[in-house]
């Protein structure tokens, strides 16, 4: 099944493949300060439209993107070609997509 989420103004849109099992929540910098939840997708399982904003903080290994005109976080994707995963703001979507499923604690802040 196919899923579709935007940002809050609807300028970059979000489509993924498959339902999601669980949802990640991180406590590294960023991402206790935006409150996404994470899902992770190959890249090839998902479609974004529209031009949003990269962001590339630390280590460099990926890239957080947010849209331009509402500030919404919408994704990340990483820098090395051959990784084949890019997260996905499940908050793009509508929440009963999201609000039931298990949460999966992601301790960035020691990476």
């Amino acid at each position: 099944m196919k899923h579709e989420g935007s940002c809050h103004c609807g300028a970059i849109r979000v489509a993924m493949d498959g339902d999601p099992v669980d949802a990640g929540e991180c406590n590294c910098s960023i991402c206790r300060r935006t409150g996404a939840l994470w899902t992770y997708r190959s890249p090839g399982e998902v479609e974004v439209t529209g031009t949003g904003v990269g962001y590339v903080q630390g280590d460099a290994t990926l890239t957080l993107w947010h849209c331009g005109t509402c500030g919404v976080v919408t994704h990340w994707t990483p820098h090395d070609p051959a990784y084949d995963r890019m997260g996905i703001n499940l908050r793009l979507f509508e929440p009963a997509l999201w609000e039931n499923l298990p949460r999966r604690f992601i301790d960035g802040a020691s990476w």
